[in-house]
């Protein structure tokens, strides 16, 4: 009860939205969700940019981080604080990348409590003839029952599953891998609870996904790939590229041996002839 009091305003906005979708512009029920899921995507623009940027900021940032973490792996909360630290120093917002996310959790459940009051006015003769047609594509009957109410609504739920894994995929690049099997893991583990909602909600989370897939896609073209790290050497090639410093400094330059170093000996006749003239 506290929700939908907080939630009221929101709601009421989310339904005179759709009904002047609906009304004046002539679209469909569903359609006019999809409308509206690209109208809420278009005002979380600025909180999108801010996203793409935090991405790029931690791709960049990603080797320096890396390093954090295997130096203090067995350390926790110093690594916590080294990584705090980093943060501050390099102006790097992680919560930057959930904004567009944590944004939109208003506007599914206010979402979710219109598309209940159009299952009650469904099945009220005199409100059920205002609403209209709520079935979509000749396929979904009501797009305010639940999802697992008719078979199409379970292929609703399989595409949702397929778009919230893609959008999950470009969302977790800079993620650790434990934290983005997590988050891959989800969609799937949620899907019976989801099938619980009306089918306009999984359609609005659907569209959302989609758009949240393209916006990674733009974002993949946009973040700069890391310089590849220079070739390893071995101890070995180094030792033959560099010469050996001797104990008091530098290495110094092999000189060139003297020209009489150089000179051959002198013949044995000519000893002996010395020998002998010494001995008279």
């Amino acid at each position: 009860m506290i929700v939908f009091g907080i939630l009221t305003p929101l709601e009421h906005g989310l339904r005179h939205v759709l009904n002047w979708l609906h009304g004046t512009i002539g679209l469909p029920w569903a359609w006019s969700i999809v409308a509206l899921t690209v109208i809420v995507r278009l005002i979380l623009v600025p909180l999108t940019v801010r996203q793409i940027h935090s991405m790029q900021n931690l791709q960049r940032h990603a080797p320096q981080m890396k390093e954090i973490q295997k130096r203090y792996k067995g350390d926790r909360q110093k690594l916590n604080e080294e990584l705090m630290k980093f943060y501050r120093e390099n102006q790097i917002n992680p919560a930057s990348s959930c904004l567009p996310t944590v944004a939109q959790l208003p506007v599914f459940f206010s979402l979710y409590f219109v598309l209940r009051n159009f299952s009650k006015e469904a099945h009220n003769p005199k409100l059920g003839a205002h609403l209209g047609d709520l079935s979509w594509l000749h396929v979904v009957p009501s797009i305010a029952d639940k999802a697992s109410s008719h078979w199409s609504g379970f292929v609703l739920l399989v595409i949702y599953v397929v778009s919230q894994l893609a959008s999950s995929y470009f969302m977790s690049t800079t993620m650790e891998r434990s934290q983005r099997i997590m988050l891959l893991v989800l969609p799937v583990a949620f899907v019976a609870f989801i099938a619980h909602f009306p089918t306009g909600l999984v359609l609005y989370w659907v569209t959302t996904n989609l758009w949240t897939v393209g916006q990674g896609l733009i974002t993949r073209r946009l973040v700069p790939k890391n310089a590849p790290p220079p070739p390893k050497r071995s101890s070995r090639t180094l030792a033959k590229e560099e010469p050996a410093a001797p104990a008091g400094g530098r290495p110094e330059a092999r000189q060139p041996k003297p020209a009489s170093a150089a000179a051959p000996s002198q013949p044995r006749k000519v000893k002996r002839k010395k020998q002998n003239k010494s001995r008279r």
